[in-house]
């Protein structure tokens, strides 16, 4: 049942703001760490949050991303938006295509970025404080129980619907669906007031002012063509959302330049390999790899700082692989690459060898030193990104042409 309310107060937010992050130099990436990383760029984000046990980086990451575009547009103190309300229209629409598709497309926690302009536009957006998601009891995001009753049902649904004798789906089960996403994220929202003012998700997506037309997925693959769009064979590209494929030393220097000139950008990659470590702060690529010891595991949502992670290379540069087209593309190939988890780039460094990486705003909450942070080396990111996703007027003009976008 659909309702309307006023505004709720959100547990669950770590009040760690970018600002708040500093700006003395140089930074390190653990304190007993001897890497120095010097800013080179280093952009406003919101807060810090965490996503808890759930497969839901992808709404957290482009969430917190078009936060910041809204810093970037002028709105110093944004409203911080609703991961849990983008979940839960994304839900919906993956049942109904997962229907139409007779169970031929995946069914899951996890998303891609183009998830969020898709619910936007169809179904509008909200602020955080309006709708939290957490409506069974917890201050935590924990999905491991609501996510077996949809899958039961959907499950349930698609074996019902192969029954011989069955003709046809009455439309009863869309109801069904959702009273399982009312029981546990809270009921659907079709008008709630703030400061005064009442608003639909349409509307108040009017109201931010953020255009969805204006943001471009870029990836970099040698299977398809060059500047050429195309759709990533990701499980979780459930919306067939489709991405720019360009050189892989383009996808770097396209989040240089957009960084440098006050961009931030959406970043899904692999997150499974030994050189990325959220609780020592860094994703390296080291020539050695097996200098890396590696007890434990992570979990299956990759949604906390995973298996326990030791080695020198955290502690002190290494050597890394200088990875071309060829060696990331027999990740993608032999699937040792794989979609994992999405975070947001807010700035660019260097450490004391003028080695480049990227500062990336992580939502599995603040424990880790540097506060919910990670630096990103340039071989990491080259290697193991699955795509980008930023507004197209952070692209050069060279690379506007290139792609033929206005």
């Amino acid at each position: 049942m659909k309702k309307t309310i006023n505004i709720l107060f959100c547990i669950g937010i770590t009040f760690c703001t970018f600002s708040q992050f500093g700006y003395s130099e140089p930074k390190k990436n653990s304190k007993e760490s001897s890497y120095e990383f010097k800013k080179v760029v280093h952009l406003d984000a919101t807060p810090v949050q965490s996503q808890g046990y759930t497969g839901t980086c992808w709404s957290f990451s482009a969430l917190s991303f078009f936060e910041s575009e809204l810093i970037r547009k002028g709105n110093l103190d944004p409203e911080l938006l609703s991961e849990m309300y983008i979940v839960r229209k994304a839900y919906e629409s993956k049942a109904e295509k997962y229907i139409r598709m007779d169970g031929k497309i995946n069914f899951s926690e996890g998303g891609a970025f183009h998830d969020i302009p898709y619910v936007i536009r169809n179904y509008g957006i909200v602020p955080l404080k309006v709708y939290s998601g957490l409506n069974y009891g917890s201050d935590r995001h924990n999905h491991s129980e609501m996510f077996s009753l949809l899958d039961g049902a959907i499950q349930g649904l698609l074996g019902h619907l192969n029954n011989r004798n069955v003709k046809s789906l009455t439309p009863a089960w869309k109801n069904a669906l959702n009273g399982i996403l009312d029981s546990y994220l809270g009921d659907d929202i079709s008008e709630f007031e703030l400061e005064g003012k009442k608003y639909t998700p349409k509307s108040y997506a009017t109201k931010i002012g953020l255009n969805m037309d204006d943001y471009v997925s870029l990836t970099s693959f040698t299977n398809h063509e060059v500047n050429e769009e195309c759709m990533l064979a990701i499980p979780d590209n459930w919306a067939w959302g489709k991405s720019y494929n360009v050189e892989l030393n383009d996808l770097m220097e396209v989040c240089v330049y957009a960084l440098k000139n006050g961009y931030s950008l959406a970043w899904g990659a692999d997150v499974s390999e030994k050189g990325f470590s959220f609780s020592n702060g860094l994703a390296i690529n080291p020539k050695d790899p097996e200098t890396i010891s590696v007890s434990g595991r992570d979990n299956k949502n990759f949604s906390d700082a995973g298996s326990e992670k030791k080695s020198n290379a955290f502690m002190s540069p290494v050597e890394e692989i200088d990875v071309t087209p060829e060696i990331r593309q027999e990740g993608y190939e032999n699937k040792t690459t794989t979609d994992d988890h999405g975070m947001h780039i807010v700035g660019l460094y260097k450490d004391q060898n003028d080695k480049r990486y990227f500062l990336v705003k992580n939502s599995w909450g603040t424990a880790n030193y540097p506060e919910g942070f990670l630096y990103v080396s340039e071989s990491y990111f080259k290697w193991k990104t699955i795509n980008i996703y930023l507004h197209k007027d952070g692209l050069s003009k060279s690379m506007k042409k290139k792609l033929n976008l206005d």
